[in-house]
């Protein structure tokens, strides 16, 4: 089991303002894999760990490159990651009312969490929910239809196009 998968003692960290360095490969994170299927790429960085109006806080510093599908061509598009976050780690719901308003309270049940959990769930937000090629980049199906309109037009087949005139009959 690698060390960014295993289950981490937030109030002990937390209490010894403990850093932990950590690289995740991100097609090994099963949360991500399942809503962003075809993830692959790496990221690296640190978390460190502290306490803030009593609560557990980790200020999570990531940096790399996640390479998805595009779902216009199908081919890969690199992303870079580059992101520094801090949440706040409660072991119940009850607790978020403890959360100070300017962090993001991440449950962690039992008082415990793994980075690859507080990796994944930075992912899920930061990387875009239909990965798509930006107009500069040579995309295979956005070269298509920025061509010549009649061009596309004329290559588009339409199957019933003539049904008004077979019904006539």
């Amino acid at each position: 089991m690698p060390a960014w998968s295993r289950p981490l003692e937030v109030e002990r960290l937390a209490d010894g303002g403990a850093d932990v360095d950590f690289t995740v490969p991100l097609a090994e994170l099963g949360g991500l894999r399942s809503a962003r299927a075809g993830v692959a790429g790496s990221v690296h960085g640190s978390a460190h760990f502290g306490r803030e109006a009593g609560v557990a806080v980790a200020e999570l510093t990531l940096s790399g490159t996640a390479t998805l599908v595009c779902q216009r061509c199908m081919g890969p598009i690199e992303l870079p990651v580059r992101s520094v976050v801090r949440v706040a780690l409660v072991g119940s719901e009850e607790d978020v009312g403890r959360v100070p308003g300017d962090l993001e309270p991440m449950l962690a049940p039992g008082g415990r969490i793994s980075i690859g959990e507080l990796v994944t769930e930075e992912m899920l937000l930061g990387l875009p929910a239909v990965p798509l090629h930006g107009d500069d980049v040579g995309c295979g199906a956005a070269s298509l239809t920025a061509g010549a309109p009649g061009r596309a037009a004329e290559a588009t087949h339409r199957p019933f196009a003539r049904l008004a005139e077979l019904l006539k009959r």
